[in-house]
């Protein structure tokens, strides 16, 4: 799922390289650590109107005490309504990742018909964004 443009250069598959770099840098003796690592990157991908072989990725990145999915949460949601609007409805859904545990995917009703089902949300009312 990568592009490689030659046999030693590939185009970024995501920013995960960013959050080992900040662990190592911080000093967690003066507080926590809360990064967030955006960035463009290229997957090999079918173009359609949910997918593209390019996009935005932000990655967040929380280390601490009692730190909870439930903070998780209640920052997506935030992230979610501010990119998207305050009148969408959001939902998370429990999924499995190898390399996030736990992990949900999220989803925002659909902008183009609200959530009534049309082409762009392949007509489930709802566009999956992380």
């Amino acid at each position: 799922d990568t592009f490689y443009l030659s046999d030693e250069l590939l185009m970024r598959t995501q920013t995960s390289a960013q959050e080992g770099r900040d662990m190592e840098a911080h000093d967690f003796s003066k507080g926590p650590l809360k990064m967030i690592s955006p960035g463009v990157v290229y997957r090999r991908d079918d173009d359609d109107a949910t997918h593209s072989h390019q996009f935005h990725q932000i990655e967040g990145l929380v280390v601490d005490k009692n730190i909870s999915m439930a903070d998780l949460k209640g920052t997506l949601d935030a992230l979610c309504r501010h990119v998207f609007g305050a009148d969408r409805e959001i939902r998370f859904r429990p999924s499995y990742f190898p390399f996030t545990e736990p992990s949900v995917e999220v989803d925002v009703s659909c902008f183009n018909c609200g959530g009534e089902g049309c082409r762009i949300c392949k007509y489930t009312g709802w566009i999956e964004v992380l």
